[in-house]
C-alpha cells in the first residue's frame, strides 16, 4: 500500500530535507507541501494524507493550533526546534517528534514507527494536543478557532469573555462565538492574568471590555460588557476586579 504524506513547515530548506529523506521510502508518496497552517488545513481536507510532518513554530497558525481544529487528524510526526517543555510533553504523551537538526537515522526511527502503526491498521489515538498545551508555561497571544471548513485567528484584544459550557469553553469575541474543546482552568492559567480575570466559575472576562459593574442583589454585581452582556460576578471575582481595576 502507498501512504500519502504531507510536509508542513514555513521553511523551504526544512521541507526539502524531509522530502529528500523520504526518497528511501517508495511506498510513501509526498502529495504536497505547505508553508503555513491555513494552507495545511485546506490541503489535508482535499488530499486526506495518512501522515503529516508538522513544524510547530510557524507564523499565523502554529502546528498545535492546527491540530486543535482538525477533525480526524492523520498520523503526525513533529519536526521542531521548539523548547524543552514541548519535548518533555511529547515524550510524556508518546508523541513522535524530530528535533531539528535531525539525522537520517533519527528520521528513519520515527517514520518506521508510524509505518508499523499504519500497516497494522492500528493508527494512534491522535496527538493529545490539550495535554501538550497544558504543560506549557507560555501565555497565549491569540486563540485559533474553527470556522466552517476553515479556521480563524482571534487576537486577545478581540475577545470579550470566555464562558464555561460543560466540557467546553465558548469564546465570545467581536468576530462571533466559537466553541473550544478546552477547560476554563487552562485558559485561566494561559491568558495574561492582568487582562483576563476569572470573575465567576463560569466566566473569564477581558477586563478592558468591562464598562461598569452593575448591582443586582445584595452584595452581588454583574459585569457589563457591550453590546448586551451582563455576567455574574462571584465574591472572589469581585475582589479580583477591585484589586485589578480599582472599581
Amino acid at each position: 500500500m502507498t501512504y500519502k504524506a504531507l510536509i508542513v513547515d514555513d521553511e523551504a530548506p526544512a521541507r526539502s530535507i524531509v522530502h529528500e529523506y523520504l526518497k528511501d521510502y517508495p511506498h510513501i508518496e509526498v502529495v504536497g507541501e505547505c508553508a503555513n497552517g491555513f494552507e495545511a488545513m485546506k490541503t489535508i481536507k482535499e488530499l486526506e494524507p495518512h501522515l503529516i510532518f508538522l513544524d510547530i513554530q510557524m507564523p499565523k497558525v502554529n502546528g498545535l493550533e492546527l491540530l486543535e481544529v482538525l477533525e480526524d487528524a492523520p498520523e503526525v510526526i513533529f519536526t521542531t526546534a521548539y523548547d524543552d517543555y514541548a519535548i518533555k510533553a511529547f515524550e510524556l504523551n508518546a508523541v513522535d517528534y524530530l528535533l531539528k537538526p535531525f539525522s537520517k537515522e533519527r528520521f528513519d526511527v520515527a517514520v518506521n514507527k508510524v509505518l508499523e502503526k499504519l500497516a497494522a491498521g492500528s493508527p494512534g489515538k491522535g496527538v493529545p494536543v490539550e495535554k501538550i498545551r497544558e504543560s506549557s508555561t507560555e501565555l497565549l497571544s491569540r486563540i485559533v478557532v474553527k470556522k466552517g471548513s476553515s479556521m480563524t485567528v482571534i487576537p486577545l484584544s478581540e475577545i470579550l469573555f470566555l464562558e464555561a459550557q460543560e466540557d467546553y469553553v465558548m469564546i465570545h469575541s467581536t468576530q462571533g462565538r466559537f466553541m473550544k474543546n478546552q477547560t476554563m482552568s487552562y485558559y485561566e492559567s494561559h491568558l495574561p492574568e492582568k487582562e483576563f480575570i476569572r470573575i465567576h466559575r463560569s466566566y473569564i472576562a477581558n477586563a478592558a471590555k468591562i464598562t461598569k459593574l452593575e448591582p443586582y442583589d445584595k452584595d452581588a454585581y454583574l459585569a457589563v460588557i457591550p453590546p448586551n452582556h451582563k455576567l455574574r460576578i462571584s465574591r472572589a471575582g469581585y475582589k479580583k476586579l477591585r484589586e485589578q481595576l480599582g472599581f
